[in-house]
This record gives C-alpha cells, structure tokens and sequence, in this order.
C-alpha cells in the first residue's frame, strides 16, 4: 500500500478548523482508495512566534523536506504580530527554499454557489510566479524616521525564472483549452515587463499550438468581470498573480472557495498546499469558517501526489455538498457540518 507523509501546518485562527475538516476528508478518502496518509503537526504560527520569536525554528526547512508534501491552514495574527513578520518569517521561506515557482490557483464556480457575475460558465487556472519578482524581499529603508527617509522596493526577474513559469503555463494551457493570457503592464514598466512580454513572444515559437495573448494587468482584471468564460489558463508576476488570484476568489464565490498549491515542479522538494484566505481572526474559534477551499486544496495535494482518482472523487464530493446548498453562504453553515456533508457524499 503506498504510502505518502504529510506536514501539517494549521498556523493560525481558522486554519486550524478547516485544516482538521480538510484531514478527515482526506483521510477518509485514502482510506477507501487503498494508500495511506501519514501527518505530522507542527504549531509553527503567529502565537509560535510570540513564544519563540520566530514563525518557525531554525532547521524548520530541513525538518520539512522529508515530507511528501505540506498541507498548510492560514498564518496571520495582525494585532499581535505584523503581516510582514509572519509572511517573510514562514510562507516566503518555505516556497523559496523548495522552489516552489509554481502557484496554481483554480477559479470556477462549484454547483449551488452564487457568483456575483452574470457569468457562470468559467473555468480559470491562475498560474503565478511565486518565488521572485515583486516579492524578492530585495531593497531597504535609510533615515528611518526622519522627513529624509526613503525606501526601496526592487524587483527581481531572472530569465531562469520568467522562463520557468511562463513554461509551465504554456504545459497547462497544452493539457486545458489550448488558451494563454500572459499579464504584464509593460506600457509603464518597461524593463521587467517588456522582458516578461519577450520571453513571452520567445517561447510562444514553441508552443505554436497554443493561442497566446498579453493583457495589461488592468485590462485582465476587467476581463476577469466583464468575460471570464473568455479565460483559461492565466500566467502572472507575483504580484500580479497575488492580485488577481483574489478578484478569481470574489468571483468564484468568495476566499472560502479558493484552493491553492505552491508546486515544486521538478519534485526535488515537497509542494505545500492551502487555501488562499486568511486566519480570519475576527471568526476564529466560532465554528463557521468554510473549509471547502482547504479540502480542494487538499484534493490538489493528493493529485500532484499521484492519487488523480482519490482527488477526483473529493471534488466530486464538494460538488454533491454544494449542490445541495451546504456551504455556499458564507457563515450560515457550520465548518463540521459541511465537513460532514463531503464524507457522506464521500461514501
């Protein structure tokens, strides 16, 4: 029986809660598809750096690169510890130090939910670039505190880097609808978008039997509303992406909806997967966060693992859920409710 280990994060507010439903389905479903799922919690958090001063200890990485892969909750605790301390301190470190470039975010409306959009019929895989670019972390502040002082915020694009994730896309537009969209907004960043839009135009000689087209990434994000089923695969900037990947969420329903997966595509290191909101401390500990985006998540995680049957059969199972109106309103379910409803569809 094969058999797969799985770092568990929950981090912070409701990761926890939707961290524990996503494991029972997960669980559930490896055990009816005949592998086993093995974790391994660890409590690194915004409450672990209060304790500790870190967000996680210092060999964090290499005890997580024994793993099969990493499933994560949410880190955040913006009244007690910076966003910027817990970001730099545990997410950007892990999807840097296991190249994990590749961040794949679906968007599409699962039967039951309400969009805010006219449109219903799309079907939108955003792939952003996940470890430079905007978010290199490059830069400084001097004269802090004075009416003198200036911060600098640089850029990082490698041609190894661009090159890398505009591939990866142009690989999922090959197995999708045959359609990429490539953000850039080199009308006004005319060194780093003007190179992301000719390592664009380069490799598109390759992939001639994929339509591709660059947007600016204000023209995207009114295409996004105004004709998302025009859509299919989306490659971005890390910024960029960040961005757009949370107007994906708003129309697909909402943050409790929106899985993601930071893949190392190469697998010389563990992928970690996780939804894309918050730690919603607001709700934290109420027993109402949707945990839909962290079991899509979930089922993203087993697929990139080699389970495709087991990953098909949790979204099938959120399907069921949804269609029967569990889960689609936001706070109107609790989070062991819907939990519940995708085990039984499970069965």
């Amino acid at each position: 029986m094969k058999s797969y280990s799985i770092a568990l994060i929950p981090g912070d507010g409701i990761g926890q809660d939707v961290t524990d439903a996503a494991w029972q389905v997960l669980s559930t479903v490896a055990r009816h598809s005949g592998f086993t799922l093995t974790s391994t919690p660890f409590p690194w958090s915004c409450a672990f750096y209060k304790e500790t001063g870190a967000m996680m200890p210092e060999d964090g990485l290499e005890t997580l690169r024994r793993f099969d892969a990493i499933l994560l909750g949410a880190v955040g605790w913006p009244a007690e510890v910076p966003d910027s301390v817990s970001l730099h301190g545990l997410l950007l470190p892990i999807r840097k130090a296991f190249m994990q470039y590749a961040n794949i975010r679906p968007h599409r409306l699962l039967p039951g939910v309400q969009g805010p959009l006219k449109a219903e019929a799309f079907d939108i895989l955003c792939i952003r670039e996940n470890t430079e670019g905007e978010y290199s972390g490059a830069g400084g502040r001097v004269h802090q505190g004075t009416a003198d002082e200036v911060a600098v915020e640089a850029s990082i694009f490698t041609r190894a880097g661009v090159e890398r994730i505009l591939r990866f896309g142009f690989e999922q537009a090959r197995q999708r609808r045959g359609k990429l969209a490539s953000v850039t907004k080199s009308n006004a960043q005319k060194f780093s978008m003007v190179f992301w839009d000719e390592i664009t135009r380069e490799l598109a000689a390759e992939y001639a039997d994929v339509e591709v087209t660059s947007y600016h990434i204000d023209a995207m994000a009114a295409r996004m509303v105004m004709a998302p089923e025009t859509l299919d695969v989306v490659v971005a900037s890390n910024l960029f992406g960040d961005t757009l990947t949370d107007l994906g969420a708003a129309i697909q329903g909402g943050l409790g909806f929106a899985a993601s997966a930071n893949i190392n595509p190469d697998r010389s290191a563990p992928s970690m997967f996780e939804p894309v909101h918050g730690s919603a401390p607001d709700i934290a500990h109420l027993g109402i966060a949707n945990p839909i985006a962290a079991i899509w998540s979930g089922a993203m995680m087993i697929d990139h693992l080699g389970q495709q049957d087991a990953s098909r059969r949790v979204m099938a199972a959120l399907e069921r859920t949804t269609t029967r109106g569990i889960g689609t309103v936001p706070g109107r379910d609790r989070t062991e409710t819907i939990a519940a409803a995708v085990l039984a569809a499970l069965d």
